[in-house]
Parts: C-alpha cells; sequence; structure tokens
C-alpha cells in the first residue's frame, strides 16, 4: 500500500463514523498502548502486543493528520523536534 491507499481508507473511516468518533476511538487506542506498556514493564505481555497496539495508535494518528492537515502536523513535529534537540545538546554539557 502506498500513502495515496492510506489516505483513501482515512478518509473512508471518517466518513463512515465521523470525526468526533475518531478523536474517542484515538483516545481509546492511546489509553490501549499505555495499558499494553505497563503490563510490558511487569512482564506480562510480550513486544509484539506492543507493536500491534502501537500500530493501532499510529492508524489512528494518520487519521488525525488527514483531518488536521499535514502541513500543520509536520511544523508542530519540526519545532518539537528543535526542542528535542536542544534538551539532548543541554545534557551532554
Amino acid at each position: 500500500m502506498n500513502l495515496d491507499d492510506y489516505d483513501a481508507i482515512y478518509r473512508a473511516a471518517i466518513q463512515k463514523w465521523g470525526r468526533d468518533a475518531q478523536f474517542e476511538q484515538l483516545v481509546e487506542e492511546c489509553a490501549e498502548l499505555i495499558a499494553a506498556v505497563k503490563h510490558y514493564q511487569r512482564n506480562k505481555v510480550t513486544e509484539q502486543v506492543i507493536a500491534e497496539e502501537l500500530a493501532d495508535v499510529l492508524l489512528m494518528a494518520g487519521q488525525m493528520i488527514y483531518l488536521l492537515g499535514e502541513e500543520r502536523v509536520q511544523k508542530a513535529v519540526e519545532a518539537k523536534i528543535v526542542k528535542l534537540k536542544m534538551l539532548l545538546e543541554q545534557s551532554e554539557t
């Protein structure tokens, strides 16, 4: 699959279930990832469970990028990466 296929699927999901429902689904998927990470830290699940929950979050993030606009999100990512770089450089001194 290519990115155009993903956008078509994201668009179809949003049309089928609606914007608000997909925001709620994002919250649910994030919560499931958090729970899986906590279980992993206690040796109750494998890394595969983390990968599966992370995949769900990434698919929802893709839908949010589609909804909010790729350019807007990319600008936010760039600002955050600059901040992260600065924090890393500060910890080196």
